[in-house]
């Protein structure tokens, strides 16, 4: 796909080629009520102690210091991809109007990777599963107007999903930017349940197979939330992968490429949710230094640390928090 002047702003070439321009998320959430929770299995047993005494109820008000806590690692991380030069746009907060809308079934503004993805030069607005993230885009939607706006790319949206039914027997289409991973013009899309499903990839492949992408669906282990909770494709031939997540194994394009391998309670704690920076820099908690932290290292890797354990306590690390509008070599 060729780019104009105008919108060379907005192209993303693949996981790792350098991050120069991103969405990072607000540290909003209200707890679904306990009747409303539906799919926690991928939460670990200490994210669900953390979340007990506040279902039905916002972060904030229910757990005043872990709310500054968890601001603090968005200030933290926001901070460290200055430093890397790195443009940070951020959403807006929810209005108290949309904070009531959403009480008992809950509310998040918390995780920017998963309500809108881009590929190429397209923006995709995505199509959330759980019933507290279905209007996750909304905090965000005027960044997207924007950008298309001044940058003429291609601007638009899975279609509204049909929510009839059991949690896990919803047609949707459902589809989710944390389960898709842009490889030059392969696009790999998870799917285990809990999020984007085949619906949802079928329309995806209908489309970008027009721009010359291709599309492959990597089945999940149920316990898996998305493919970026399972795989972290470093650089060009490296990857960080939870193997057992794979139910028909490695995709045949990554295969040959060099790993470090990671268990599945592991990728519950979101160890493959760090984020490259670039080829040479990667970003993870500083939980992880002995179990990835110090094999990257040894593969020629920068790496920077910071502590995000709050993040993870529900459900989504450093790729969670954030969406990149320019990733792009050159």
């Amino acid at each position: 796909m060729i780019m104009n002047k105008k919108n060379e702003q907005v192209f993303v070439e693949s996981e790792f080629a350098p991050l120069k321009r991103v969405v990072l998320a607000q540290s909003q959430f209200s707890v679904p009520t306990k009747e409303n929770m539906q799919g926690e299995q991928f939460l670990t047993e200490d994210s669900l102690e953390v979340l007990k005494d506040a279902y039905g109820k916002d972060i904030a008000d229910a757990l005043p210091e872990v709310q500054k806590k968890w601001e603090n690692e968005k200030e933290n991380f926001e901070k460290l991809l200055k430093k890397y030069e790195v443009e940070v746009i951020r959403p807006r907060l929810l209005t108290e109007n949309e904070k009531k809308d959403g009480k008992g079934e809950g509310y998040s503004n918390f995780f920017a990777r998963d309500p809108f993805f881009v590929i190429g030069q397209m923006i995709i607005e995505g199509s959330m599963k759980f019933g507290h993230r279905k209007k996750e885009i909304m905090p965000i939607r005027h960044i997207l107007e924007h950008e298309a706006e001044q940058n003429e790319c291609l601007y638009l949206s899975v279609p509204q999903a049909d929510r009839l039914g059991e949690f896990y027997d919803m047609k949707g289409p459902f589809l989710e930017g944390g389960d898709v991973l842009v490889l030059n013009k392969e696009i790999f899309v998870g799917t285990s349940g809990l999020a984007s499903n085949h619906e949802g990839i079928v329309w995806l492949r209908n489309f970008v197979s027009n721009f010359g992408y291709t599309v492959t669906e990597v089945p999940l282990h149920p316990k898996i939330l998305h493919l970026d909770c399972a795989l972290s494709l470093v650089k060009d031939g490296l990857m960080i992968i939870c193997e057992e997540a794979f139910l028909e194994g490695i995709p045949e394009s990554l295969k040959e490429w060099d790993k470090i391998s990671v268990s599945l309670e592991d990728a519950q704690k979101l160890i493959t949710n760090g984020l490259p920076l670039n080829e040479e820099v990667y970003v993870t908690d500083m939980e992880f230094q002995s179990i990835i932290g110090e094999q990257l290292t040894k593969k020629g890797i920068m790496v920077e640390y910071i502590d995000y354990s709050v993040s993870r306590s529900f459900g989504g690390s450093f790729r969670c928090t954030t969406q990149p509008l320019l990733r792009m070599n050159g």
